[in-house]
Order: C-alpha cells, then sequence, then structure tokens
C-alpha cells in the first residue's frame, strides 16, 4: 500500500516542521542588512552631528555646494553661521549645508 501513495507522487507525513526554522533565513537577512547597511549609516550621522555641533568661529568647512570657507561667527539660536568664502565676502548658511570641517 505504501508502494502505491509513492507512485501517485504522496509523501508520508513526518510531522509539522518548527516555524522558527521557517523564519530563521529572514531573520539571517535582516541581521546581515542591519549590520551592513543600517548600524554603519546611523554612525555616519551620529558623527556628523556631533561634527555640526562642535563647529565654532575658526574653523574651515566645506559646504555641500562644494564652497570652502572660514567660520566667522555663530548665530547658535538660528543654528546659522557666518562664512567667509573670499576677502571681504561673508555669506550666511544654516549648520545642515556642511558637509565636512577641514582639518590640517
Amino acid at each position: 500500500m505504501t508502494n502505491l501513495l509513492y507512485a501517485a507522487g504522496g509523501a508520508p507525513a513526518t510531522g509539522s516542521a518548527n516555524p522558527i526554522m521557517s523564519f530563521l533565513p529572514f531573520l539571517a537577512i535582516i541581521l546581515v542588512m542591519y549590520f551592513l547597511m543600517i548600524r554603519p549609516q546611523a554612525k555616519k550621522q551620529k558623527e556628523k552631528q556631533n561634527m555640526l555641533k562642535d563647529l565654532k568661529a575658526g574653523d574651515e568647512i566645506l559646504t555641500i555646494g562644494g564652497l570652502y570657507g572660514k567660520i566667522e561667527g555663530v548665530k547658535e539660536k538660528e543654528n546659522i553661521l557666518i562664512v567667509r568664502i573670499a576677502k571681504d565676502v561673508k555669506v550666511e548658511m544654516s549648520k545642515t549645508a556642511i558637509a565636512d570641517k577641514i582639518t590640517k
């Protein structure tokens, strides 16, 4: 009788699969995405926030638009920087427009 079941394409019932084992590949993919994508991006964003918070007069900066300048003053309440980009040329810009702090 069992030979007939195998010949018809049926398989004997071996019990139910563990539901945790069926979700294991999905959990592994989520962990890999976290460690390769989400965690490094969060760390980079935190470093940038600390850099923007620590900006002060005299720091040389690079803006998102590609301009190099030197901070002349900081308006703390408004998060605005006064940046000298050329001789006798000062502009006000938001702290969020700063891409990087130039270190010597």
